[in-house]
């Protein structure tokens, strides 16, 4: 059975949590990431987690200056963290329980971070190919996120975050076509150097 450490990102980017949200946001931009890590202010101290809903809803929806504005006053903290031996199952239950989408992975230190796409594409918890997943996952989270949004209003912390979800599957979903069509063509082309007086390998004149 996988484990959290086995499908987890071992390269994490932290922000200490006095800096301001303007730095976050750089931080995120630059790195292309949704959340980060708050660091510890000392050795027993819990870590922190910002994502991108709570500067977009702590601070831009109040019009908060995010030069002024510091992490830890919109940070979550204690942050709900994951042990590396953790079952994949426990993690995607506990994931559903808590209703959030990643969480860093601690066993005594900061190891690294999981997330439902690593879940959902990394883990061999289902069979089916990666693609059929995460596209038959994508149609359920678009319902579910119509749901809520109407449910909650179109403006609600719900409903940014269940777009938030549609989001970060579509680009996974894009990856796994992007990786798919360059292995496709890189074996085609070997087709054809092994094959070429082949019809489909002729070039046309």
């Amino acid at each position: 059975m996988m484990k959290a450490e086995d499908i987890m990102t071992k390269d994490v980017v932290t922000i200490r949590g006095s800096a301001t949200v303007a730095e976050a946001v750089r931080l995120m931009k630059e790195k292309g990431l949704r959340a980060l890590v708050v660091n510890r202010r000392y050795d027993n101290d819990a870590y922190g987690i910002v994502t991108e809903t709570d500067i977009v809803y702590k601070v831009a929806a109040y019009g908060k200056d995010p030069k002024q504005l510091r992490v830890y006053e919109i940070m979550s903290k204690p942050c709900i963290i994951v042990d590396p031996d953790l079952s994949v199952e426990y993690v995607a239950r506990l994931f559903a329980n808590a209703g959030i989408r990643r969480a860093p992975v601690i066993q005594g230190k900061l190891l690294g971070i999981i997330s439902i796409t690593d879940i959902l594409t990394k883990s061999d918890f289902v069979e089916a190919p990666k693609t059929l997943v995460l596209e038959e996952r994508i149609e359920k989270a678009i319902a579910e996120a119509r749901a809520i949004c109407t449910e909650q209003g179109a403006y609600s912390k719900a409903c940014a975050s269940a777009w938030d979800e549609v989001e970060e599957l579509q680009a996974e979903a894009a990856h796994q076509k992007s990786e798919t069509m360059v292995s496709a063509k890189i074996s085609f082309e070997e087709y054809c150097r092994e094959n070429p007086a082949a019809p489909e390998c002729r070039n046309p004149q």
